[in-house]
């Protein structure tokens, strides 16, 4: 059995600030980093990471060629990369507080670039039962989900970031959603506590494992093995850019891995405290090795 995450590669700008610039207003960053980044790029080093031989497909401008060595040094099957001479590489600015909370505004660049063809050059070399992870920053994801289903691949999507574009795909091909409590409101039209909007989700896609992560709250799980309640472990928050990227890579490493459902959020919980206790996105995501070890 194979992972294939088809997504995002990004260039991140991450400024530090004492507060979120607000409307009519300029202020000054204390630093500036330039790291690499994307939900895609993010969710494959953690899968990669967490013990799992993941593929990752996607597009990068020539500008870009630094994400492809980064996933490399993580242990992530690059083959899928592409490399794009007319367009630039996706980028995200990031503002970082001073409470390590982050707004992120992103550009699309080389990540929508992504062609059928191409599309169905990667999936050509997977099969039944094989297992797919897509987010929401990537162009063509409706055919990715009909062109995967087709070939009986099991499909778990993060639908990040939340925008009209999830509803034209077929979200009854989901086998399993990561999302947050927003990204959850937005993809049932409705509100509720934490426990009453993962019924609300479930309800809406029976068929699906439904996980919904909840920040310093937790996660919850709700599916084939029952309800699971799983509290975050306590760390003072540096940067929260790719936590939900981990938690979503140690979550699906864990399940591939043949753990529970309870283990695996355990696990990804752990990850996730250790991830926001560092400043970056992928270089934040820790190795396996350092969350078996933490109590």
């Amino acid at each position: 059995m194979n992972i294939l995450n088809f997504g995002s590669l990004n260039i991140d700008y991450v400024y530090e600030v004492e507060h979120f610039v607000r409307k009519g207003e300029t202020i000054s960053s204390k630093n500036l980093r330039v790291s690499c980044g994307g939900k895609g790029l993010n969710q494959s080093v953690a899968l990669s990471r967490a013990g799992l031989h993941v593929y990752h497909a996607g597009m990068i401008g020539t500008d870009g060629t630094f994400l492809e060595d980064i996933l490399k040094d993580a242990g992530v099957d690059t083959r899928y990369v592409m490399t794009s001479e007319q367009t630039r590489t996706g980028n995200a600015i990031i503002q970082n507080d001073a409470q390590g909370d982050n707004c992120i505004l992103l550009y699309g660049g080389a990540n929508q670039a992504v062609t059928r063809e191409f599309i169905d050059c990667v999936l050509q070399n997977f099969e039944k039962d094989d297992w797919l992870l897509l987010q929401n920053e990537i162009n063509e994801i409706p055919y990715i989900v009909e062109s995967a289903h087709k070939k009986g691949i099991h499909i778990a999507l993060n639908p990040s970031p939340m925008d009209s574009k999830i509803f034209d795909i077929n979200l009854k091909h989901i086998s399993c959603f990561i999302l947050n409590e927003i990204e959850a409101q937005e993809l049932i039209k409705d509100t509720g506590n934490d426990n009453v909007l993962l019924k609300k989700v479930h309800a809406a896609f029976p068929h699906a494992e439904i996980v919904l992560t909840l920040g310093e709250r937790g996660a919850l799980y709700l599916g084939k093995e029952g309800h699971i309640t799983q509290e975050s472990y306590p760390v003072t928050a540096i940067d929260t850019t790719a936590a939900g990227d981990t938690f979503t890579g140690y979550y699906l490493a864990g399940q591939l891995k043949g753990f529970c459902a309870k283990e695996s959020m355990q696990m990804a919980a752990k990850a996730a405290s250790i991830t926001v206790s560092r400043k970056g996105a992928a270089l934040s995501i820790p190795k396996i090795d350092e969350v078996l070890s933490t109590k």
